[in-house]
């Protein structure tokens, strides 16, 4: 349809949003990565300082050693994805990593010492990150509602489907998606996010995601 991937906040054709697709058995919502991490993250002399990262001195590399994982297929290539990131709502990793909202409704990936069930982990964590409760990341709940209902809560969203030889023949079309709906998707475990951040790459790859078949209970008309 002459769209190729990008990273507009807004829907794709006509007022829908366009969902491809896809066999990994998963399909985004969005890219959308936490408005804090606990790392000084900006550009040139003004990196962004904020309450989650106000009392740490941490690099981004400083962040994928503490509470990522060394991937030994890649050279030991730290990874903030699988094992160490949480996934689900109220999930606890086995990193200590909580997945959760707080008090304001904001998402948030709080790093619990107590919880993290790494052998080595008083060697690898320094002295001011050994307690609980921290946030490691943080999305802001007005932030988050904007970028999820400007793409998908206009006319709604769309996707076409291929036959067994590759020929796309068919086109079904869902409702619009508003955050108080989406929000309950992701307390209900139905929508995830899935981190793949790794080290030497800037992109922080952090997708938030529904199985394919529950995006399939959402088709409303096929053509």
């Amino acid at each position: 349809m002459g769209i190729i991937h990008n990273g507009y906040n807004e829907p794709d054709l006509f007022g829908y949003e366009m969902k491809n697709q896809t066999t990994s058995g998963k399909i985004t919502f969005g890219d959308w990565q936490p408005d804090e991490y606990i790392y000084i993250h900006g550009r040139g002399k003004n990196p962004k300082r904020n309450d989650t990262n106000k009392n740490f001195e941490l690099t981004r590399d400083n962040f994928l050693e503490f509470f990522g994982k060394p991937n030994e297929k890649k050279s030991g290539r730290l990874s903030w994805s699988g094992i160490p990131c949480p996934t689900y709502f109220n999930q606890m990793s086995e990193y200590g990593q909580l997945l959760t909202i707080d008090e304001d409704e904001n998402i948030i990936i709080t790093y619990n010492y107590s919880k993290d069930k790494r052998d080595n982990k008083n060697d690898i964590l320094p002295l001011n990150l050994k307690m609980d409760n921290i946030v490691i990341a943080k999305w802001y709940k007005k932030k988050l509602k904007l970028k999820l209902e400007r793409k998908f809560n206009q006319k709604g969203w769309f996707t076409c489907k291929k036959d067994t030889n590759g020929v796309y023949q068919s086109i079904h079309f869902g409702n619009p998606i508003n955050y108080d709906s989406w929000i309950q998707l992701f307390k209900n475990k139905i929508v995830f996010f899935d981190s793949g951040m790794y080290q030497g790459n800037k992109r922080p790859y952090a997708q938030w995601r529904a199985n394919t078949t529950f995006w399939h209970t959402l088709i409303t008309d096929s053509y």
